[in-house]
C-alpha cells in the first residue's frame, strides 16, 4: 500500500470499497436515496420562480392592466392562472416532502445496514488476522493498541463509511443541483462560482491533511489510555495491596490528557475551517447581491428569478458547510483504514512446511541450535545439543532466564529463524511440518495457564479435535486430580470460573492446565513449570498424574522443583543459554557441580 500524501487517500479508499462488494444493491439503493433527496431539495428552489412569477408575478400584472392601483376582477384571466398556481403550490410542497421523506428513511437505512456490515466484517477479519501473526509481533506490540484495532479504530471507519457518506453523496449533488440551477436561471450572476469555488476547495484540502495527520494521533493516544485501563484491571488487586491507586489515577490521567489534547487539536481545525468556508461563501452571496442591483442586470432579471438564485446560494451553504464538517469524520476514517490495513498486511506466521501427519512417534533432536530474540544480538540459546527418544522424559533445569522456556517455544515453532542448527521431530525439521500439524502433536502446560470465561468442561475441552464425551473429560480431571475440588462445586464440571479462571486458586487453574493437555493425547509433552502454583500436597498427589500422563509420551519437563523430575531419564542445567551439565539425576548428584547446589539449596544435606 503506497504512502504517498496524494495517493493515499485515494489507495486506501478503494481498499475500502472493496468490502462494499458483496452489499452493491444496497449500495446502489442507498445512493439512489441520497440522489433523490437532493434532487428533491434542488427542485423545491427550482418552483420558487413560477410561484413568485405566475402565482404573485401575475397578479401584479393583471392589476396594472386594469388601472393602478387596482385589480382587474371584470375578466379574471391574470388572477386565475396565477390562483391555480397558487392552488396547486401546496400539493407540490406536500409530494416533494413526502418524497423526500421517503428518499431519507431509504438512504439512512441502507447506509446503517452497510456500515454495520462493513465493521462486522472487518472486526472479524482483524480479529481473525491476530490469530495467525507470529508471537514475536504479539510481544512487541501494546495490548491497549491491538484491542484499539479491533474496537475504536474500526468504529471510526464505520463513521467514515456511514455518516460522512451520507453527507458527501447527498450535499454534494445538492450543491451540483443548485449551482445547475443559478446557471440556468443566470449564467452570468453564478460566474461569481467559479472563483469561490477553487478557493473553497483549496481550503478543504489543506485542512483535509491536518485532520489525517492529528488523526493518526488520536488513535495511538486512544491506545494508550486502552493500555492503562486494561493494565489496572489485570493488576487490580496488586495495585490494592501496594496502595498503587494514587500511581494508576496519574498514569491513566497522563494518557487521558494526552487524548484530550490531540482530540481539541482536531476540533480547533474543525472550528476553523467551517467559519472560513462560510466567509468565503458570504463573499461570493455579497458579489450576486451587488450584481443584481446594477441597471443592466435588472433588466435581465424577474423577482422569480432573483429570488431563485438567492435561494440557491443560501440553500447550499449549508451542504458546503456539512462538507467542510464531514471532513473531520472522513479523514478519521482514513487515518483508521491506514492503521487496520497496516495491521492486516503484516506478514503472518511463516507456514511453508508440508508435512502432514497424523500422529508422530516424539522422537525430538535439537542439534547444535543457536538461538536470539527479534531486535536482539545476544544468544538466548548457544550451540544447545540434545536428543530424546520416544516416551522418554527430559528435564530443564536451571536459574530464571537461563533458557529453558526459550526452548520450549522453540519446540512448537512459537519463534523462528535459528541463527544454527536445526530441530528435528521423528528426522524431519520442523520447519518441514505444517503449523497445525506441528502443533498438534505437543500439548503444553505452562506456569502462566490461560483459562477462558467459560465451565470447567469446556476449559478441559478447549480446542479438542472432534467432540469429547463427559466420560473423557471426567478421566483427565481425575488423572489431573482436579475431580477433588470439582466435584463439591454446586455445579460440578458446568461451574464457570469466570475471566482466566478468577473464581480458582492458582493451584487449581494449574490442574484444569494439566487435565487439557492429558484429553489432548499428544504425543509430545511440555511441562513448563507444571507444578509452580501446587502446594507441596497437592503436588505429591498431582505427581503420579504426570507420570500417567508421560507414559510412552517424549515429555520435557522445566522444573524449578526438583523432586518433579528425579526419574527423569535425561536432565540438562542450563545456564545463559548454554547446557553446562547432563546427565541422570543420580550421576548429577556424584558429579557435584551446578546441579548438586541446586539439590544442596532445596534438601540440605
Amino acid at each position: 500500500m503506497t504512502t504517498s500524501p496524494k495517493n493515499e487517500v485515494w489507495t486506501v479508499f478503494k481498499r475500502l470499497l472493496g468490502y462494499l462488494k458483496p452489499l452493491k444493491a444496497v449500495l446502489a439503493l442507498a445512493i439512489f436515496g441520497l440522489a433523490m433527496y437532493a434532487l428533491v431539495d434542488a427542485t423545491f428552489i427550482a418552483v420558487i420562480k413560477p410561484f413568485i412569477d405566475e402565482g404573485f408575478g401575475g397578479q401584479a400584472a393583471s392589476g396594472v392592466a386594469g388601472g393602478v392601483g387596482s385589480v382587474d376582477f371584470g375578466t379574471g384571466a391574470g388572477f386565475n392562472s396565477s390562483s391555480e398556481v397558487l392552488l396547486l403550490a401546496p400539493f407540490v410542497v406536500i409530494g416533494l416532502f413526502s418524497l423526500r421523506g421517503l428518499a431519507n428513511f431509504l438512504s439512512t437505512y441502507c447506509i446503517s445496514y452497510m456500515s454495520a456490515r462493513v465493521i462486522m466484517d472487518m472486526r472479524q477479519e482483524v480479529f481473525e488476522h491476530y490469530l495467525t501473526l507470529p508471537v514475536s509481533y504479539i510481544d512487541k506490540e501494546n495490548t491497549g493498541n491491538l484491542i484499539s484495532r479491533v474496537t475504536y479504530d474500526t468504529e471510526q471507519i464505520a463513521r467514515a463509511s456511514g455518516s460522512a457518506l451520507i453527507t458527501i453523496v447527498r450535499d454534494s449533488i445538492t450543491v451540483i443541483g443548485m449551482i445547475a440551477i443559478m446557471f440556468y436561471f443566470s449564467w452570468k450572476l453564478s460566474l461569481v462560482i467559479l472563483v469561490i469555488g477553487p478557493i473553497i476547495g483549496l481550503v478543504i484540502t489543506v485542512v483535509s491533511r491536518r485532520f489525517r495527520k492529528v488523526s493518526k494521533q488520536i488513535q495511538t493516544a486512544m491506545g494508550g489510555v486502552t493500555a492503562a485501563t486494561e493494565q489496572m484491571i489485570k493488576g487490580h488487586k496488586n495495585v490494592l495491596s501496594f496502595g498503587g491507586q494514587e500511581t494508576e489515577a496519574e498514569r491513566f490521567a497522563k494518557v487521558n490528557g494526552q487524548n484530550r489534547y490531540q482530540t481539541m487539536k482536531l476540533a480547533t481545525a474543525q472550528a476553523i475551517s467551517q467559519p472560513l468556508v462560510m466567509i468565503i461563501g458570504s463573499f461570493a452571496l455579497a458579489f450576486v447581491l451587488y450584481a443584481a442591483s446594477l441597471d443592466s442586470m435588472k433588466s435581465e432579471l424577474t423577482a422569480g428569478t432573483f429570488a431563485t438564485i438567492l435561494a440557491a446560494m443560501l440553500a447550499m451553504l449549508q451542504p458546503i458547510k456539512n462538507l467542510t464538517r464531514v471532513n473531520a469524520e472522513f479523514q478519521r476514517g482514513i487515518a483508521a483504514c491506514t492503521t487496520v490495513f497496516e495491521l492486516l498486511d503484516t506478514e503472518p506466521e511463516s507456514d511453508k512446511g508440508t508435512l502432514d501427519v497424523e500422529r508422530v512417534k516424539g522422537e525430538l533432536a535439537f542439534n547444535h541450535v543457536d538461538f536470539s530474540y527479534p531486535g536482539h544480538e545476544k544468544l538466548a540459546l548457544n550451540g544447545i545439543d540434545f536428543k530424546v527418544e520416544q516416551g522418554q522424559t527430559l528435564a530443564l533445569v536451571g536459574r530464571s532466564g537461563s533458557g529453558k522456556s526459550t526452548i520450549a517455544s522453540l519446540v512448537t515453532r512459537f519463534y523462528t529463524g535459528l541463527k544454527a542448527g536445526d530441530i528435528t521431530l521423528d528426522g524431519h525439521s520442523i520447519n518441514d511440518y505444517k503449523l497445525k500439524s506441528l502443533r498438534s502433536q505437543v500439548a503444553l502446560v505452562s506456569q502462566q495457564v490461560t483459562l477462558f470465561n467459560d465451565s470447567i468442561a469446556n476449559n478441559i475441552a478447549y480446542a479438542y479435535p472432534g467432540v469429547a464425551t463427559r466420560e473423557q473429560i471426567i478421566e483427565a480431571a481425575t488423572l489431573a486430580h482436579a475431580m477433588e475440588f470439582i466435584e463439591p462445586m454446586p455445579e460440578g464440571l458446568d461451574t464457570q470460573i469466570g475471566e482466566n479462571g478468577v473464581m480458582l486458586s492458582g493451584g487449581q487453574r494449574q490442574r484444569i492446565a494439566i487435565a487439557r493437555a492429558i484429553l489432548r493425547n499428544s504425543p509430545v509433552l511440555i511441562l513448563d513449570e507444571a507444578t509452580s502454583a501446587l502446594d507441596t500436597e497437592s503436588e505429591k498427589a498431582i505427581q503420579q498424574g504426570l507420570d500417567n500422563l508421560r507414559q510412552n509420551r517424549t515429555s520435557i519437563v522445566i522444573a524449578h522443583r526438583l523432586s518433579t523430575i528425579e526419574s527423569a531419564d535425561q536432565i540438562l542445567v542450563v545456564d545463559q543459554g548454554q547446557i553446562v551439565e547432563r546427565g541422570t539425576h543420580e550421576e548429577l548428584l556424584a558429579k557435584q557441580g551446578v546441579y548438586f547446589n541446586l539439590y544442596q539449596m532445596q534438601f540440605g544435606s
